[in-house]
């Protein structure tokens, strides 16, 4: 495979977890970008990145580099993905890849005429155990798919000032960890969701603290999650179909599925399935990336984003919570 360099654009946590990753898999970070000189020469010398900038427009310019990373905070992600492709970088993105989903269907539109690749950061779509639950599903071991449940809890610190709650910056639990839970619903639902039932507490800043949504699509498929942004839960996930069920626990970096077969009401089974490792999740990431480049994208991939994208849209819309930047508000059509 041929090598590529890297450009990270941040240098918060997820953007070291990434440069470890580089490191691990490549053996060095080509370039990192931040306006904080002082926090990106930390981070340079922590992570042993080749080249820096304090302008990210000039690290994107950088002929060298052919893949752009994201980790940025998500107001940022739009311009950063449009000026990357219109310079002719592939994009990997942290989560939420955009604000809205039109944001989305502009920048999805982008990559296809530039002919480059575009993919979000979400875990879950590159670790090794989901092809093995998803040969499950499609081999008919659990039957109809019925229902999917999942949660997703974060506590953050109170902190009213913190980019988490702060509406300016796209905060709230459903940008910052409702993608995770929406884009494993949407991963074992045959259709995007048609219906959508939704309520929320807001914390004292606007942003939305914690809320339940249930999904549901014309297959009868019905999907009910749960985030909070101020009370922790078990990253939990439950795919339930007519001839049993399968729990993953931590599912954005799972490597572990408990399946129980249910034969009947008063019958069952259990087994146990594994592969991947959590601590190479970000590895996984940069692999698949490179292989998109290599042999072509994952549609489906990029398709359940897309549909993650409008669902979080139309979640926002129904409660009536705009971001300062919004223009308008936006509905999944």
């Amino acid at each position: 495979m041929k090598k590529y360099n890297w450009g990270i654009i941040g240098t918060g946590w997820i953007a070291h977890e990434m440069a470890g990753a580089l490191q691990a898999s490549k053996g060095e970070v080509y370039a990192a970008a931040n306006p904080n000189e002082d926090e990106l020469k930390k981070f340079a010398a922590e992570k042993r990145v080749k080249h820096i900038f304090t302008n990210p427009d000039e690290m994107i310019k950088d002929p060298n580099i052919q893949i752009i990373y994201i980790a940025t905070p998500h107001t940022f992600h739009y311009d950063y993905i449009k000026k990357a492709l219109n310079a002719g970088k592939h994009v990997l993105c942290e989560k939420a890849i955009t604000v809205n989903a039109d944001q989305f269907d502009e920048v999805e539109k982008l990559a296809r005429e530039k002919n480059l690749i575009l993919s979000e950061g979400f875990t879950l779509y590159h670790m090794p155990i989901y092809q093995k639950v998803r040969n499950l599903i499609d081999n008919g071991k659990l039957g109809k798919i019925k229902l999917v449940q999942v949660n997703f809890g974060s506590l953050k610190d109170y902190d009213p000032s913190n980019r988490f709650f702060n509406k300016a910056l796209a905060g709230g639990a459903l940008l910052d960890i409702g993608g995770y839970a929406t884009a494993f619903a949407r991963m074992f639902l045959s259709k995007q969701p048609e219906s959508i039932l939704t309520t929320v507490k807001f914390f004292e800043t606007g942003v939305d603290e914690q809320s339940g949504i249930i999904l549901k699509n014309t297959h009868d498929e019905m999907a009910v999650m749960a985030l909070s942004m101020r009370a922790k839960q078990p990253k939990r996930g439950v795919i339930s179909g007519t001839k049993g069920y399968i729990e993953i626990s931590n599912y954005p970096r799972a490597t572990e599925a408990q399946i129980t077969y249910t034969a009947s009401a008063h019958e069952e089974s259990h087994e146990t399935i594994t592969a991947g490792k959590t601590s190479e999740a970000l590895e996984y990431e940069i692999q698949d990336m490179e292989r998109y480049i290599e042999q072509g994208h994952d549609d489906g991939e990029l398709s359940i984003s897309r549909d993650v994208a409008h669902i979080l849209t139309s979640v926002r819309t129904s409660w009536g919570m705009k971001y300062p930047f919004d223009e308008k508000q936006f509905f999944v059509n």
